[in-house]
């Protein structure tokens, strides 16, 4: 007995395709749904009552005396029709209600099939024609069955100009598409019915042509007229106030507080280019119904896609300019959905570095408002305390964070900026940046040079004699340290040992190190000799004057390498998007948002700590992908692709902000999102014996060097495997293959503690 093949269970990339698709089928369903339950065209049904009786009286007229004659009832004709045509507005009631979607894929085929039909109704000899009263219009089987080609050429005109015109409604108000190929259509169809051997009928079907092209181009002149009209009257206004000609996009504003109302204003004002509003939503309820400037408000945030389709909205502007956080998140990507262009309000109030207003408009959304979190709370008193009329280096100055740090910096008014970095171009840009918002004659200084470099360094520490350090100068890309470790060690571990030395020599009063979450429990080299910076920085602390501290923060939103630009890049060039899990989730901060709490923990002043920066919920990169692939107008596995490339060497599935040592004796600060964790004990002599014999090892690019790092590090655990060509890969097991309950047990664990910490 044969035994029954059971079906392959699918993948679950498979189940989410199958399950996207079923998504998109039902939207389309709900949407036909929506048009069909739709109001009556009223206006339009009365026409068409109307012309129908204005036809049967012309009928009657023009029949009675044929109708007496032939059938002896003079309104035979007009009986019989006047059923007809009760029966055809019934029809189009009933009609009415149809999906007309479905006839879509029925367009091509249907006009197809007529012109075929029409075809064969000229062709001479053709066995399947039939001549009635001396006229040949019919196909058929003899007197059995019989129809009308020119008929079907009724319906199948109107079905595929129908689809036509819905699919080049933006198009439709040019020659080209609007006009010739219609033409090209119906002078094909019109031809083969001239050919057709009796004319009686034809001549009626071209006349009704013809006087619907009449009356199409007198509408046509009249629009022409009127339109010109208009615009010589718009040219006389323009030239009368010099204004620019306005923007009819018509918008939906969310917010009808004082923002949505100055939002109004300035769509509304002379010389607006922004759009027209026409609707506003907003959650309070009790706005609803109201008008601002002149604009109702229809509904709530929720009602934003049904009010889209309602209005035919073309782009969105928020204007609540307090909503920050998951609010905002929510907001953005309900606004995405639409497919509508999204536009942020610029605060009305906001000022810059110089205390001057911002400039009032609109600004394109970016990838810190859809991942938005709230707004930080800094005591700019404690940071100005140790930043005002003090000489601070920045090393990687040039870099996303270094930069970010330098601008914010500014803000403070410090004696001197120092730019330390090994890459001319970047750090030569900031500089300009800088002078050209706080003047040519700032005392911004840009130096190039190596950490790796003692002797530059002291060169440095002995010109400028800088007060406060921030280090951020760093070899930081995980699958690249991982071919090289031997220069992660010598550039992160020993640029950083040297520029520690050169401080505490030059009697540096602060020195700041930038950390990151991969060196809690690292997998990788770049996060080993990161925790490696983090043992320097609290030896140094113990053993010279400076106060010596490393800030611990996760990964920053549009970084150079980081995920967000390359996203970015990869939907611009047409995708795939790529990431390397299902699973894996990462900690997210804005560049800003990091440079300022990096300031803040530098003012803190604890010697020898590891500050610890809330990241907030860890994001997973599936999702990240997902909404940024909205964010520019994509829909994910539909017309953009999404492709699991696998874990990359080094690389784990979730990262940590903290050890498992330092989970209970986590410490709060006076700021809400900084946590210090507990000091290491560190033997000072076993320590700098394993840096003396990891300098040996780094040599060579070699396994000698991560069997170095993993005995320097007891919690380093790599993942990585190098393969006979050389190169490296992710190592099968470790926290590769941490299935997804394990995942988020330890995510819930991780915000439980965090919370309790707080």
């Amino acid at each position: 007995m044969a035994q029954t093949q059971r079906r392959r269970p699918m993948t679950r990339e498979e189940a989410l395709a199958r399950q996207q698709r079923m998504q998109r089928l039902r939207e389309k369903e709900e949407e036909s749904r929506e048009l069909a339950r739709g109001p009556i065209d009223l206006p339009f049904c009365l026409l068409v009552i109307l012309l129908t009786g204005i036809g049967l009286v012309m009928l009657l007229s023009a029949s009675f005396p044929s109708a007496y004659y032939i059938n002896g009832d003079p309104t035979h004709y007009f009986v019989r029709q006047g059923i007809f045509a009760i029966a055809g507005i019934a029809a189009m009631f009933l009609i009415s209600h149809f999906n007309y979607q479905r006839l879509r894929p029925l367009a091509k085929p249907l006009l197809y099939l007529a012109i075929i039909l029409l075809v064969l109704v000229v062709i001479p000899g053709n066995p399947f024609a039939v001549t009635r009263n001396n006229a040949t219009r019919w196909l058929g089987v003899g007197e059995l069955f019989t129809f009308q080609p020119s008929e079907i050429a009724k319906v199948a005109v109107v079905v595929y100009f129908s689809n036509s015109i819905s699919k080049k409604k933006d198009k439709m108000y040019t020659t080209r598409y609007g006009i010739v190929p219609y033409l090209i259509i119906m002078g094909v169809i019109a031809l083969f019915m001239l050919m057709e051997p009796h004319l009686s009928g034809t001549v009626l079907i071209l006349g009704a042509v013809f006087n619907t092209a009449a009356i199409a181009g007198v509408r046509f002149l009249w629009r022409f007229v009127r339109t010109a009209t208009r615009l010589r009257k718009d040219n006389r206004a323009k030239q009368k106030s010099n204004a620019a000609p306005r923007d009819a996009t018509p918008l939906l504003i969310v917010g009808a507080g004082n923002a949505g109302a100055w939002a109004v204003n300035l769509c509304k004002s002379k010389n607006s280019s922004f759009g027209n509003p026409v609707v506003i939503v907003d959650d309070d309820l009790t706005k609803k119904g109201l008008r601002v400037q002149g604009v109702p408000v229809r509904g709530t945030i929720s009602d934003i896609p049904e009010l889209v389709r309602k209005y035919h909205i073309v782009e969105i502007i928020i204007a609540i300019t307090t909503l920050k956080g998951e609010r905002l998140n929510e907001v953005i990507n309900l606004c995405n959905s639409t497919h509508c262009r999204v536009r942020m309000l610029s605060d009305p109030q906001a000022v810059d570095a110089n205390g001057k207003p911002v400039v009032a408009g609109l600004r394109e959304l970016n990838t810190s408002d859809f991942l938005s979190r709230d707004e930080v709370q800094l005591n700019s008193a404690q940071i100005s305390e140790y930043l005002h009329d003090k000489v601070v280096l920045v090393t990687g100055g040039g870099g996303s964070i270094g930069s970010e740090l330098c601008r914010q910096i500014m803000r403070y008014r410090p004696r001197q900026l120092l730019i330390f970095d090994i890459y001319e171009n970047c750090a030569y840009e900031l500089e300009m940046e800088l002078r050209n918002k706080y003047g040519a004659d700032i005392n911004v200084v840009t130096l190039i040079g190596s950490i790796r470099d003692i002797k530059r360094l002291d060169e440095v520490f002995e010109t400028y004699h800088p007060s406060v350090v921030f280090h951020a100068a760093a070899h930081k890309h995980v699958p690249l340290m991982e071919v090289s470790p031997a220069e992660a060690v010598k550039n992160n571990v020993f640029g950083t040992k040297n520029l520690l030395t050169s401080a505490a020599e030059h009697g540096v009063e602060r020195f700041v190190q930038l950390s990151t979450d991969k060196a809690v429990n690292p997998t990788n080299v770049m996060g080993c000799t990161k925790r490696i910076c983090e043992m320097l920085i609290q030896t140094f602390a113990k053993n010279t004057s400076m106060k010596c501290m490393a800030v611990r923060f996760g990964n920053v939103l549009g970084s150079h390498g980081s995920v967000i630009p390359l996203f970015e890049e990869q939907i611009k060039n047409g995708g795939p998007v790529t990431i390397t899990h299902p699973d894996i989730v990462r900690y997210f901060m804005t560049i800003p948002e990091a440079a300022q709490l990096v300031l803040q923990a530098g003012g803190l002043a604890q010697s020898g700590s590891i500050y610890v920066l809330d990241m907030g919920e860890p994001v997973k990169i599936m999702d990240l992908a997902t909404r940024l692939i909205r964010f520019y107008g994509y829909e994910p596995n539909v017309n953009m692709e999404i492709k699991v490339t696998g874990l990359r060497p080094g690389e784990k599935l979730y990262e940590e902000l903290m050890l498992d040592s330092e989970q209970d004796r986590m410490t709060k600060t006076a700021h809400d999102k900084i946590f210090i964790a507990p000091p290491m004990q560190i033997d000072l002599a076993a320590f700098y014996e394993e840096l003396q014999n990891l300098r040996h090892d780094a040599e060579h690019n070699d396994e000698g060097v991560v069997l170095s790092l993993q005995r320097m590090v007891g919690t380093y655990h790599p993942n990585r495997v190098v393969n006979e060509d050389h190169t490296v890969s992710a190592a099968h097991g470790n926290t590769e293959t941490i299935d997804k309950e394990e995942l988020q047990k330890a995510l819930d664990e991780q915000h439980s503690t965090q919370q309790n910490a707080q």
